[in-house]
């Protein structure tokens, strides 16, 4: 699935069920209630991983690692007054990695006998020795301590997967209900649960159990103009999470008003979908009339859960060492940002841009306890005070650095695929004078204020952009005036980073989320949090997006 598709997601009940990485690879359907068997116990899986590790050196390898898996989800998709489908898939397998002859060789098996790891075990050296005779340098491993047996698990309260799948859907109708009933013409809604029970082991002597828990739910709004035929949509404002179901249920300290005048609220830990429909229903019935922005230049007021993908697109992926390498070059381009770049001491932005990578946050989609190369995962800065400081690395990229550990960075979406570097949790750092976004606002001349996340387009390199949103407010000697419409801002990553003009504070911190970022050939996709709080950039260059026909 392409990155942009996950932010045009108005018709998922239509096509849902094509997303790849949703049902893992090899996905079985299955009922519901399969989704709460337990999986095996760790010895068990022990035992599995140690006839893989021993069969792997016996064969030769030098290092090799196991990652057991076990990937549950459950989708429903519901439209106005009907459910659309519902949908419970389990994949189950191992793969098995290994370094031979300064080389890595792969293999994987869904028959989780010892006998099958073994063999999966002893193809993976065969592959990397084969490799080897065409490899032109070595494969070389930052050191890693082993855990020896641990465990983690996200520190959810109730499991989506418990919650009976009657009540998932009446939350959804009612949604919809609400929707309609504040001047809606259509409306559809979806539930994404993901449950990732995964077992690594390593000849470096870990063995680590791990069960990640993540849920997304969504919405897409319509209102129809019947006499023009003109529609408009909004989609929810909702953050995909690491959390269980009871981030659907709202709490009023989790809520943050958004500016006067707009009617929008923020939520952090938990979200109030029904209250969300509604606000929807009336901003989509509300853009029909809305006027066509005036192009030109704007100090523009962004809202997290608009930022975070600004953040995704001209931070996390050009930070990326792969892509700085060239490595990933076929999947969405490399990165403006070179080791030549940062040796420049370029401004990557404005003195109060402060980004750090972390995969620690709780609530965070990219939040675990190890990753998938059995490294303990951190927090470390990526931007300093505007400064390019560091990349996100994996155990074979830390010596190009001269570093002498890894960030936590490998990732595999299924137990099928090799690992391989992902983008961790990417965050803009909140201001640390007191400001509020209605303060914010009272210094702003002349500018747009936008909530939620649109369209975008971005160069390969990750330099030249354009982004759009889902609702946006004119502002005016300091005030929110009218809401606008057809807006899209243009700018090239340093170029924008460096118009960061004010930040709020922590109070108004929350995350954004992408549930379905996209990455490498073969394609996978991963999960991962950007948080941010509201943030003005100054003199931003704003195009209108109407198109006449005819």
């Amino acid at each position: 699935m392409k990155r942009r598709d996950f932010v045009g997601l108005t018709g998922l009940a239509a096509g849902a069920l094509l997303l790849p990485g949703f049902l893992s690879f090899g996905a079985q359907p299955v009922d519901a209630a399969r989704l709460l068997e337990p999986g095996l116990e760790p010895a068990a899986k022990k035992r599995l991983a140690d006839a893989a590790l021993n069969a792997a050196k016996a064969a030769g390898a030098s290092y090799a690692d196991v990652r057991i898996g076990r990937y549950l989800n459950q989708s429903i998709f519901t439209r106005e007054k009907q459910v659309q489908n519902i949908a419970s898939g389990e994949s189950y397998g191992a793969g098995v990695r290994v370094l031979a002859n300064g080389t890595w060789g792969f293999a994987a098996t869904n028959n989780v006998t010892e006998a099958s790891l073994a063999k999966a075990a002893q193809q993976a050296v065969a592959i990397a020795k084969a490799n080897s005779r065409v490899q032109k340098e070595k494969v070389v491993l930052a050191p890693q301590q082993g855990y020896g047996e641990v465990s983690w698990k996200t520190p959810i309260q109730q499991n989506a997967f418990e919650v009976p799948v009657k009540d998932k859907v009446d939350l959804l109708l009612a949604a919809n209900a609400r929707a309609l009933d504040n001047g809606a013409s259509f409306v559809n809604s979806t539930l994404f649960q993901i449950n990732e029970q995964k077992y690594f082991a390593s000849t470096d002597g870990s063995y680590i159990d791990q069960d990640i828990h993540r849920i997304w739910p969504t919405f897409g709004v319509t209102a129809i103009d019947r006499a023009s035929g003109k529609f408009r949509t909004r989609d929810a404002l909702s953050a995909p999470m690491g959390l269980g179901y009871e981030y659907l249920s709202p709490k009023a300290a989790d809520k943050i008003a958004g500016p006067a005048g707009t009617g929008l609220i923020g939520y952090r830990n938990s979200y109030d979908m029904l209250e969300d429909a509604a606000l929807a229903a009336k901003q989509v019935k509300e853009k029909l009339t809305a006027k066509s922005v005036v192009p030109g230049k704007y100090d523009l007021v962004l809202d997290p859960n608009h930022l975070g993908l600004t953040i995704h697109e001209s931070v996390g992926h050009p930070l990326e060492l792969d892509r700085v390498l060239g490595y990933e070059a076929n999947y969405a381009g490399t990165s403006f940002a070179t080791l030549e770049w940062k040796a420049k001491n370029l401004p990557y932005g404005s003195k109060l841009v402060n980004i750090v990578a972390d995969k620690l946050q709780p609530g965070s989609l990219g939040a675990v306890g190890y990753d998938d190369e059995g490294v303990k995962t951190k927090r470390w800065d990526l931007i300093k005070e505007g400064t390019l400081v560091d990349y996100q690395k994996t155990r074979d990229q830390a010596h190009i650095l001269n570093q002498k550990e890894s960030d936590g960075c490998s990732y595999a979406d299924s137990w099928s695929n090799v690992q391989f570097q992902r983008m961790p949790n990417v965050s803009l750092q909140p201001g640390t004078a007191k400001l509020s976004v209605d303060e914010m606002i009272k210094g702003v001349d002349k500018g747009i204020y936008i909530a939620g996340r649109g369209s975008y387009s971005i160069d390969q390199q990750r330099y030249n952009f354009q982004f759009g949103g889902q609702v946006f407010y004119a502002i005016e000697k300091g005030q929110i005036t009218d809401m606008v419409e057809d807006v899209a801002y243009q700018a090239n990553t340093q170029e924008f980073w460096n118009s960061c003009a004010a930040i709020c504070d922590a109070s108004d911190y929350r995350l954004f989320g992408s549930f379905f970022d996209g990455k490498g050939q073969p394609s996978q996709v991963s999960a991962v949090s950007h948080g941010s709080a509201t943030t003005r950039f100054n003199g931003v260059n704003v195009i209108n997006t109407a198109r006449k026909i005819g």
